[in-house]
């Protein structure tokens, strides 16, 4: 498929089929009723009519229904179940999939009858090197990215040391078991045997994530453990645990999918989809398959042939990158925010949006007074965050903050305007543009030299999408300069104006720290030039101080490019001078040289010509790719003001190309406080 994916159905047309259901999810949830609808399935109630379809949630327990009157009516059965890589959180606990399997053959845990998975196992050709090799970079990205079915856990929370045994629980009653030739002696028999085959090896038994939120029992307890044998119900990274195993045994769990894509033969004592392939040591054969597949093959056919993805930012059908997107992005805000925050030094104005943002379950509570909202965080156990420029010191044993700032692709206007922001940093070292002490984003950076190709491709695709659409941070609708095409021939280097108080220049500069040095030096260093200064949006907007007087700028540059487009003038010069500005990197995305007189974010790493004081400890040389990597990829986070959730970059891009993002009014102002009043209180209520 590619990205205009067309509305089909498993029977190959391209008219819509009925679909007559007898279950009442089908109805309730939306997600599943409006991914049904894209494929081409129109939900119906009623008897069905010739050429119409049933449509039944698996084997589940309401499943009977639908199959009753399919062969009652004779009408074929469509079979509906979540994805493999389905959520953050169980769907239990309310969150919608982001994709379905529609099975018009059989169900893919049922060893007993062919699938349509099995069919495409068995039958396609999988000779693609195409779809292979994106198989391959699938199989990375979610090893990486430590990617599940179910996302609520910790990547860094530790796992016991290798080796040992790894036994994989599931829930009671689930189908696949029953469906899957097992039984709960099953899971019995499995211990027993893991023990025998390992009599001096440690056997950890993972529960199922549903067990471990409570909603649903497993198969075993704390009393199957002893010096042997131990239950691990933390939420750890599967991938984590994975790693450290000598063998895996399972049952049917779709973690023993996992085990084979981490390069284990699990032991199966069942019947699931990815047994009988070669990939496994299979203690219930099913004979009927007797295919060797690689992994990349069964991973193609099982994740990108037989599903149907889902992107709910543009409520369309998507291919697996794309929702690897999605859940990569949605699972990083999981386990960034799930335990909530006390914030500090968070003007009333931000707090709606910000808790919008870091949204969670406790809802984050702001104090401004930052000892107390410090030692509210130690009581509470959750993290303190702070508005990076209104950190104070850390007193005593106070847990170190976590430094809040606007990111690189912010929003349609000003934040001094109030428009919201569309992202932000959130940095646990330091923060970008304080070169007096290391940040997270400087870690990144030094990482992405290393960088996969297929992360390197992500970040060629997002540099070019941002200069086709000309985005910058705050993407004003402006023009360019009336008397740009009136200045003389001649290189022409922009030099951008500042905020001058901002703390990027307080903490960034040295011998040149004003606007008016930077247009000085600019000039001296280049008297044949033809020097264009932009002042910065808040200075112009009388909201933020740097402004220089009219007749001074005059006689150091040959263009006041008051109110114009900053990015639009990145295409009609040759260089670029800055103190700090993010407008360096703006440039650098451009191809358009930069001379820093500070230490940005962006300087020290070979891109720039630094005319300033750098840390010495910048001495990773990314190239532009990796750098962007880093900076718009690894360290930002995103929301989509559409559908109000975390989101990749590339919808945010989207979102500010077509101008479908919030827009500040000087008017809104005593609304957005009001609001962030009442946004304070929220932890009250929820």
């Amino acid at each position: 498929m590619t990205d205009d994916i067309k509305t089909q159905t498993a029977a190959g047309s391209s008219q819509p089929r009925r679909l007559f259901v007898y279950n009442g999810g089908f109805l309730t949830q939306p997600r599943v009723k409006r991914i049904l609808d894209l494929a081409g399935w129109q939900i119906r109630l009623g008897l069905p009519g010739d050429g119409d379809w049933v449509g039944t949630w698996g084997k589940s327990p309401t499943s009977g229904r639908g199959e009753a009157v399919a062969a009652r009516k004779k009408n074929p059965v469509l079979r509906v179940e979540d994805a493999f890589l389905r959520s953050v959180l169980p769907g239990r606990s309310g969150e919608p999939p982001l994709g379905l399997i529609l099975d018009d053959l059989g169900v893919h845990f049922d060893g007993s009858a062919p699938s349509r998975l099995e069919q495409i196992l068995k039958h396609d050709p999988l000779d693609d090197s195409a779809l292979l090799n994106r198989a391959r970079t699938a199989i990375t990205r979610i090893k990486s990215g430590h990617l599940s079915k179910y996302n609520a856990f910790h990547p860094d929370l530790p796992v016991p040391d290798a080796p040992y045994v790894l036994v994989l629980d599931q829930t009671a009653g689930d189908a696949s078991i029953r469906y899957g030739g097992a039984t709960d002696a099953t899971f019995r028999d499995m211990l027993v045997a893991a023990r025998l085959e390992h009599p001096h090896a440690r056997i950890l038994i993972k529960t199922h994530p549903e067990t471990q939120a409570g909603h649903r029992s497993g198969h075993y307890g704390p009393e199957d453990e002893n010096d042997q044998v131990k239950l691990i119900s933390a939420p750890v990274s599967p991938w984590a645990l994975l790693d450290g195993a000598m063998a895996v045994y399972t049952v049917s769990s779709g973690m023993g999918f996992e085990a084979i894509l981490a390069g284990h033969k699990p032991h199966v004592f069942g019947q699931p989809f990815y047994a009988g392939w070669g990939l496994t040591e299979d203690r219930l054969p099913v004979n009927r398959r007797g295919r060797n597949l690689t992994r990349a093959q069964l991973f193609a056919g099982a994740m990108m042939l037989y599903p149907t993805w889902y992107d709910p930012y543009r409520d369309k059908l998507c291919e697996i990158e794309q929702m690897l997107d999605t859940l990569d992005a949605r699972a990083r805000a999981w386990r960034e925010d799930h335990q909530g925050y006390v914030a500090s030094g968070m003007r009333l104005w931000k707090r709606r949006p910000l808790a919008e943002f870091f949204k969670a379950d406790p809802a984050m509570v702001f104090d401004d007074n930052a000892a107390r909202a410090a030692d509210g965080a130690e009581t509470l156990q959750r993290p303190l965050m702070v508005w990076a420029g209104k950190e104070e010191p850390a007193h005593g044993s106070q847990r170190p903050p976590l430094r809040i700032e606007d990111g690189f692709l912010r929003s349609r206007g000003l934040g001094a305007e109030l428009v919201p922001p569309l992202s932000l940093v959130r940095d646990d070292l330091g923060i970008y543009y304080d070169p007096t002490r290391e940040s997270r984003l400087e870690h990144h950076i030094a990482a992405a030299t290393a960088l996969p190709d297929h992360a390197r491709d992500r970040a060629t695709r997002l540099i070019a999408r941002i200069t086709e659409n000309r985005l910058g941070k705050y993407n004003l609708d402006r023009p360019l300069p009336a008397g740009l095409g009136n200045l003389p021939k001649g290189v022409r280097i922009l030099v951008p104006g500042q905020v001058e108080d901002d703390a990027s220049i307080r903490l960034g500069t040295s011998e040149v720290s004003t606007n008016l040095d930077l247009l000085k030096r600019a000039r001296g260093d280049n008297p044949e030039a033809v020097i264009i200064y932009k002042p910065h949006p808040d200075v112009e907007a009388g909201l933020r101080a740097g402004r220089i007087a009219p007749d001074e700028a005059v006689q150091y540059a040959d263009l006041i490019a008051d109110q114009a487009d900053p990015i639009a003038l990145l295409e009609h010069v040759d260089a670029l001078w800055t103190m700090t500005s993010t407008m360096g990197f703006e440039a650098l995305l451009r191809g358009v040289p930069v001379t820093c007189l500070g230490a940005p974010f962006y300087a020290g790493w070979g891109l720039t010509t630094d005319l300033g004081q750098l840390p010495e400890r910048r001495t990773a040389r990314p190239d532009l790719i990796a750098l962007t990597h880093a900076v718009l990829i690894d360290y930002p986070r995103y929301f989509d003001p559409i559908t109000k959730s975390a989101c990749p970059v590339e919808v945010v891009v989207d979102r500010l190309a077509s101008g479908e993002v919030p827009k500040g009014r000087r008017g809104t102002r005593v609304l957005a406080k009001l609001q962030g009043v009442f946004a304070s209180y929220t932890y009250m209520w929820r």
